[in-house]
């Protein structure tokens, strides 16, 4: 059974850009629709969570690089970004990095 996304469009100041997160894990889930890109990213580590990834909308990743085919489920991804300062499983992604490549997403 699938899971639909599910994103009201906010503004970036509800973000921590004082915090930094690094994370690499397996995308579980991916939408590759506006206004932004989505993945669910399984984290490995110490402490594995699953993260909703808010990326870039699709023609700025298009254009950069970055296909859908790209940020399939399955696909083992590294993302930096801003958690989300009250949704603690949510983060504003500013760049991947895919098979070594990385994409600036903002």
């Amino acid at each position: 059974m699938a899971t639909a996304f599910v994103l009201a469009h906010h503004g970036w100041t509800e973000y921590d850009a004082t915090r930094t997160l690094n994370l690499t894990g397996v995308i579980q889930e991916s939408s590759y629709s506006n206004p932004h890109a989505l993945i669910r990213l399984q984290a490995a580590g110490e402490n594995p969570k699953t993260w909703l990834c808010i990326l870039a909308p699709p023609s700025r990743m298009t254009s950069r690089g970055l296909s859908a085919e790209m940020v399939k489920v399955g696909t083992t991804v590294t993302v930096t970004g801003y958690p989300h300062r009250k949704d603690e499983d949510e983060m504003r992604a500013e760049r991947i990095t895919i098979e070594g490549k990385t994409v600036e997403l903002r």
